[in-house]
């Protein structure tokens, strides 16, 4: 019985994923960023990752970035198909295992805004999952051909609330475009299973910290094809870490075929030139604004998720910010794992890896 245990828990460590949205690195590389480990020594993050115990990362692709709002841009919307090919295969290269992020818009998708791309207002709302499915696999019909075929995908991006606002703008609370949203997400998991047969499929959200309103997402897509219940988790809109252990303990039971997968974690570890921040304590309800906050936080996480069995990865978000090369961004986020002023390796970036060690 015991080395039954042994071989279960060693079994499900070796199949944890433990890795990053690095959407930006490129970006921050051609523009002479400097990113250094703990101790100060100049590094290359992609291939330094791998002494942190990465082993997958995250890139998110938009529709056409070039629409996006000048604003969004400066935010850091600019993956579009070629910048996503590049850097995918970078990551296949490097040894890692790559989740794309189809985002369906052509800047930010989460739950306050899933715009309609550009290239399809006003088409007929019964050629929307035609048009989805199309995209969706010359897209990844390109990445394949580049050497950047994905292992995981997310078929949308904190689709919450629906996606390609406002055709397909729903909640899991009502019927009005549901049978829309539904067949957006067929259509664009149909193009996954054909072109890329042995990647995860991801369906995203961000209400970890609402039940209720997760299994009533999930409950609606019981008939979709796909693999795993992507969450975002960021204990300032998410709640407590206690919170996140509730919703994964009810995901076992009310969805055991699921895996889950935290597709979107981070914590604050400084409001420096930060202008979203009305304060320096903001979001400081659960950890303080600082790095032993954010550690703190880390470590709570991997502790908690290595309780459950169904979860088997953790990513963290934009891990890659750095200001040492200037106004890359003209106000800084403060929720990576680098200090913007110094580019040196945060404190909470050693603690990751404790999500896959054995």
């Amino acid at each position: 019985m015991l080395l039954a245990l042994a071989a279960s828990v060693a079994a499900t460590a070796q199949q944890r994923l433990l890795g990053g949205d690095i959407s930006m690195l490129p970006v921050y590389e051609e523009g002479g960023a400097v990113y250094r480990d703990g101790a100060g020594n100049e590094i290359r993050p992609l291939e330094y990752f791998k002494d942190l115990g990465w082993n997958a990362m995250r890139v998110r692709l938009f529709v056409d970035p070039g629409q996006a709002p000048a604003e969004h841009r400066d935010e850091g919307v600019c993956q579009d198909l070629d910048y996503v090919k590049r850097l995918g295969s970078r990551i296949k290269m490097a040894g890692y295992k790559l989740m794309l992020d189809f985002h369906y818009s052509d800047t930010w998708a989460d739950p306050g805004k899933q715009f309609m791309p550009a290239r399809w207002k006003g088409t007929p709302r019964q050629a929307l999952p035609d048009s989805v499915y199309a995209y969706t696999r010359a897209c990844l019909e390109a990445m394949v051909e580049a050497g950047a075929r994905p292992d995981l995908i997310q078929v949308g991006n904190e689709i919450s609330n629906g996606m390609m606002w406002p055709e397909a703008k729903t909640s899991p609370f009502a019927d009005d475009n549901q049978q829309l949203f539904a067949s957006l997400l067929s259509a664009g998991a149909r193009a996954c299973r054909e072109v890329c047969p042995g990647a995860k499929l991801i369906i995203h959200t961000e209400k970890a910290g609402e039940w209720a309103f997760t299994k009533a997402f999930y409950s609606r897509l019981r008939s979709l094809d796909y693999d795993v219940i992507g969450l975002s988790y960021y204990p300032m809109w998410h709640k407590a870490v206690g919170v996140l252990a509730a919703t994964l303990d009810s995901l076992s039971v009310d969805f055991p075929d699921k895996q889950v997968m935290i597709v979107e974690a981070a914590a604050y570890y400084s409001h420096d030139n930060d202008k979203w921040a009305t304060s320096p304590d903001q979001y400081a309800e659960f950890y303080p604004i600082s790095t032993d906050g954010q550690r703190m936080y880390t470590r709570e996480l991997v502790a908690e998720l290595r309780r459950h069995p169904n979860v088997t990865g953790l990513f963290w978000w934009f891990p890659e910010e750095n200001g040492t090369c200037g106004t890359m961004m003209t106000n800084w986020i403060n929720r990576g794992l680098f200090d913007n002023r110094t580019g040196r390796l945060l404190p909470a970036a050693t603690d990751l890896r404790g999500f896959v060690e054995r």
